[in-house]
């Protein structure tokens, strides 16, 4: 095998010994004046090739080997027998490095579409319900805090509301399989928020006032409205949402118990971030499937769209503060317009 000229450093002072360092078999012999040394290759940390600098040899006990000249080192190391790790050939090659950097692109790309929704889902499942429901509680206080104010809804048609509700809901599922839920009643007029519904984690659903008063005379109407938001209730929407958007400190705070760092982002993330289509899908064939069993014609949620969509036209131009997971805030695009229509 060949030798090669170099530089020891036994790691104890800063003078250099002039050696010759040479590969036998599984060993790296190193021999000059006053040095004599053996290391087995397993334990010799090699450096990778490069365009340019010295090579920096590490050995166990503090040692190192220095080479100045770069492509002589590596001369020597490959007519030694030394073979490149395969990254490093990619790394000294601009096509592998541009492939390396599209497949990475593709890797991030398919974990955002496929990876995170399913990940996202197996770790809203082991989220016990009390931790979602301290979530929800946050989100709630930040929201009312921002956006909403006590409901001046007199009492009475607050109960009917609720009421007709939950008689809707007991036809719907089965003894004590119906979904845990509390209903409040809130004025949006605080911050132009208006006719609207909203589901946070762990059950909460909010109702604004000028919602009952937009469809005061359609009471099936906000049935409907309601069911669609405990759809968000049922399959766990909003922690879903939360924890995609924020899946790294949510994976934490699931192992380690602690839900601090998660409740932090929890309140920015319910108030910038929208269901997703799927997700709004879902809901509102949880409503059809609820305004069904109830014996209500799913088509009464036509009114719904039609009516805030004139109060959108109406509202056009104020100054209004976006809630995106709200219900108003959803396209009531023709799509989900028709799905509501044509159920039976």
């Amino acid at each position: 095998m060949p030798s090669l000229n170099t530089r020891y450093y036994d790691g104890r002072s800063p003078k250099a010994w002039p050696v010759t360092a040479e590969l036998q078999g599984q060993m790296l012999v190193i021999e000059g004046e006053g040095q004599q040394h053996r290391v087995p290759l397993a334990q010799v940390r090699w450096p990778e090739r490069q365009r340019y600098g010295a090579r920096l040899c590490y050995l166990p006990g503090g040692g190192l080997l220095c080479h100045e000249d770069g492509p002589e080192w590596d001369a020597w190391a490959q007519a030694s027998g030394r073979k490149e790790p395969l990254v490093v050939k990619w790394m000294q090659s601009w096509r592998a490095a541009v492939l390396a950097g599209l497949a990475c692109l593709a890797f991030v790309a398919a974990t955002w579409v496929w990876g995170i929704p399913w990940a996202s889902k197996a770790v809203v499942a082991v989220v016990p319900a009390s931790v979602e429901r301290h979530l929800g509680d946050s989100a709630l206080n930040s929201i009312e805090s921002a956006m909403l104010k006590p409901s001046s809804l007199p009492a009475g048609e607050q109960e009917a509301i609720r009421q007709r509700f939950a008689k809707a809901v007991a036809a719907a599922y089965p003894a004590g399989q119906a979904p845990a839920y509390e209903l409040h009643f809130r004025s949006a007029d605080k911050a132009g928020l208006g006719p609207n519904a909203f589901a946070l984690p762990g059950g909460h659903m909010v109702l604004t006032d000028e919602l009952a008063l937009l469809l005061k005379d359609q009471p099936d109407a906000i049935t409907g409205v309601l069911a669609h938001e405990l759809g968000h209730v049922r399959h766990r929407h909003g922690l879903r949402m939360v924890v995609q958007t924020s899946l790294l400190a949510s994976l934490i705070s699931v192992v380690v118990g602690d839900v601090s760092s998660l409740l932090a982002t929890v309140p920015a993330v319910l108030t910038e971030q929208a269901y997703s289509r799927e997700a709004e899908r879902e809901s509102d064939q949880e409503s059809v499937d609820i305004l069904r069993k109830a014996g209500i014609s799913p088509s009464v949620m036509v009114v719904f769209f039609e009516r805030i969509e004139a109060w959108r036209k109406k509202k056009m131009g104020d100054d209004e503060l976006n809630l995106p997971i709200a219900l108003s805030s959803h396209p009531s695009d023709e799509e989900r317009v028709n799905f509501f229509k044509n159920a039976k």
